[in-house]
């Protein structure tokens, strides 16, 4: 097994001297626990929420869970027991050390609720994805993904280039470290037990749900629509589920961070835009599992290889800003008259149209679409076609073509 480092780690570090508690959040797997105890030195005490004795005492007694460990100390899976947060916000109010409590867990949304609401401006909550392509096969320290010049300039000499058949390898390996690494070589077995594993455990931590089976076939379905505007009818039809059931079963999705939802930009000066959201997995090797796709040269000839690619380079780019603890305001833009940009990033009061596209020579028709958004309020700055194409390039002093393998 390999250890890949991660480009949190000194964000990690850098609010460990300045918090007294910092907690780590992510999906199930992604590295939360490796990375803390390859940052921990031997003073830290580790205490994993997984055992069951360890659970009890600190749902039912916290202040002698707390009196009972020496700090520093690194709590694993917190989520498992929420009532050490108000004694934690005690002992940061005593005078704890920074960097005392290091916390991690697997469900976000319930964590970051909580966490704001016992330890506001007490606790660094950091979000940690899954392997980012920059960690993976590329160098050195990066930032967030820019249509800046200067900074794509930079991101070419710091990532590993890739052609077609290699961004589709990457794709169907997904990001997961525990495949990626090499601690588990075969693939369908990890994603078939990280699967049982995430609903026999994560999902009825969340929710009530009585037949897994149906739950399984719903995530399916939902992986065969990535990169798509989402239609529930569409997903609930497949599963034979109410629509409802399946707005409360996407919502478990988002929550436990196995997809994210990417809303249509729109102002008051944008009146004909649409209101569906599209649907992403933040792992593609998840979906590439789910819709069966028994090689990367079959997903690449698939009928879902447009989609899948368009989910890899969402999900690397909003990668890029989580690695950085910084907020992504990206959006993707499309009117009543079907009218689409595929991605609108906001930076520095400026919006950035963004192209996605599998051929490697883009041609102007590409960018046309990028002057609708001369009627919003906030002016237009610099856009990109993002394809692939092997080196940067540019269609005009405005508009540049960005390869893959540089997110």
């Amino acid at each position: 097994m390999t250890y890949i480092n991660r480009d949190l780690e000194e964000k990690i570090k850098s609010a460990s001297k300045e918090y007294a508690c910092i907690l780590i959040t992510g999906a199930r797997q992604v590295g939360k626990s490796t990375v803390l105890k390859r940052l921990m030195d031997d003073n830290r005490e580790e205490v994993l929420l997984d055992d069951i004795e360890e659970r009890k005492l600190a749902s039912k007694d916290p202040a002698l869970f707390l009196q009972m460990h020496s700090l520093p100390i690194l709590i694993d899976e917190v989520q498992y027991a929420p009532e050490l947060f108000s004694y934690i916000k005690m002992a940061i109010d005593k005078g704890a050390a920074p960097g005392s409590f290091w916390l991690t867990g697997s469900q976000p949304f319930k964590l970051m609720e909580l966490a704001q609401e016992s330890l506001a401006g007490r606790i660094a909550i950091i979000h940690m994805p899954s392997l980012s392509q920059h960690e993976i096969y590329g160098n050195d320290k990066t930032e967030p993904f820019s249509v800046d010049l200067d900074k794509l300039k930079k991101r070419s000499k710091i990532n590993k280039p890739a052609d077609l058949n290699e961004i589709y390898r990457r794709i169907w390996s997904g990001s997961l470290p525990g495949h990626i690494s090499g601690k588990y070589t075969d693939r369908d077995l990890f994603y078939s037990s990280y699967l049982q594993t995430y609903i026999e455990r994560d999902v009825k931590e969340i929710a009530d749900i009585d037949d897994t089976m149906i739950f399984s076939d719903f995530i399916r379905s939902a992986a065969c629509r990535a990169g798509q505007m989402l239609n529930v009818s569409d997903i609930a039809r497949d599963v034979g589920i109410s629509n409802d059931t399946a707005k409360r079963w996407l919502k478990i999705l988002e929550k436990s961070d196995i997809v994210f939802f990417l809303r249509p930009y729109s102002n008051n000066l944008l009146k004909r835009t649409i209101k569906t959201p599209k649907m992403y997995f933040f792992d593609t090797g998840l979906v590439a599992y789910l819709t069966r796709y028994s090689s990367p040269e079959i997903l690449a000839n698939g009928a879902i290889n447009g989609a899948i690619l368009e989910n890899y380079v969402v999900s690397e780019i909003i990668k890029t800003y989580h690695n950085n603890a910084k907020e992504c305001l990206i959006w993707y833009y499309r009117d009543t008259n079907s009218n689409e940009i595929d991605l609108v990033i906001e930076s520095d009061g400026m919006l950035h149209p963004i192209e996605i596209k599998r051929t490697a020579s883009p041609g102007t028709e590409l960018i046309k679409p990028f002057k609708l958004l001369d009627k919003a309020s906030v002016p237009r700055g610099k856009g990109a076609i993002i394809c692939m194409k092997e080196t940067l390039s540019a269609v005009d002093s405005d508009n540049y073509i960005v390869p893959i393998w540089m997110i």
